[in-house]
């Protein structure tokens, strides 16, 4: 089991757009979490199952308002049909700065290990890999500002409770970004689809930032060079290519293969 999301800190900017977070287990891992203010969660006023007593019983104790609405009423307020029947108002959802992301892995005596997203945009691969990233012990997520998803309900959905545990940091200019962790002693790596070394051909065990491209384009060129090494992993069938969050899930559980493999020697 990870240890639990760092608390905010002051330096940590909120999300422009507060949008409402659904689903069962993103809401219950909020209400544990404690990293955003729950105004309120409305529940599907027929069929409450046992799935939802330990939610009830959680947002009961920390006093949060509940309400029973119907299947439409809480499609409406989520945005969304695949909501479980519980839709929760929050507060914005806060960034991290990448100073914050730096001072993690000190605090748990462990080599540095983040990823990094150019420009994915489809808010379910960004919950997707922050979900990989929570379960191979990533310190810290950093995603560009622009043309990329944030942390939307639809990427809370996705992530299925990650989003409330992996910091994540909102970067203007991602080739800067890439240039302060390597001050910082850790090593980029890019993934590409062809061209680059085989993952478990190389030395991951050490300060990581594996950066990952959005859907389509992939790395942008100069994000590219900027990184230290590439990557590619080796496609044996007639697809060029993975999506991004399941090239993520790879290569950090490779990340997490080498590291364990190095602390038993």
């Amino acid at each position: 089991m990870q240890p639990p999301r760092e608390q905010p800190s002051p330096e940590q900017q909120p999300d422009d757009e507060s949008q409402p977070l659904f689903g069962r287990n993103p809401v219950l891992e909020l209400l544990r979490s404690g990293s955003r203010r729950v105004e309120e969660i409305a529940i599907l006023s027929e069929g409450r199952g046992p799935a939802l007593h330990d939610l009830l019983n959680v947002a009961r104790r920390q006093g949060v308002k509940i309400s029973f609405r119907t299947r439409d009423q809480l499609t409406a307020i989520a945005g969304d049909p695949h909501h479980q029947g519980v839709v929760a108002r929050v507060a914005g959802a806060s960034y991290s700065s990448l100073a914050d992301l730096l001072t993690i892995p000190a605090g748990r005596g462990e080599a540095p290990f983040f990823l990094a997203l150019d420009q994915v945009q489809d808010p379910r691969n960004l919950g997707a890999v922050l979900r990989s990233a929570e379960v191979t012990g990533v310190h810290g997520l950093i995603v560009t500002k622009h043309h990329a998803a944030g942390l939307t309900g639809a990427a809370a959905k996705s992530a299925m409770g990650a989003a409330e545990l992996v910091p994540v940091a909102r970067e203007t200019n991602l080739v800067h970004t890439l240039e302060e962790l390597k001050k910082q002693g850790v090593w980029t790596v890019g993934a590409v689809p062809i061209g680059g070394k085989i993952p478990w051909e190389m030395d991951l065990t050490g300060p990581l930032c594996l950066v990952l491209g959005g859907e389509g384009e992939g790395l942008r060129p100069l994000v590219a060079r900027s990184c230290d090494f590439l990557t590619s992993l080796p496609m044996r069938g007639r697809l060029g290519s993975l999506n991004v969050s399941a090239a993520a899930a790879v290569l950090c559980y490779e990340v997490l293969r080498q590291r364990a493999r190095g602390e038993k020697t």
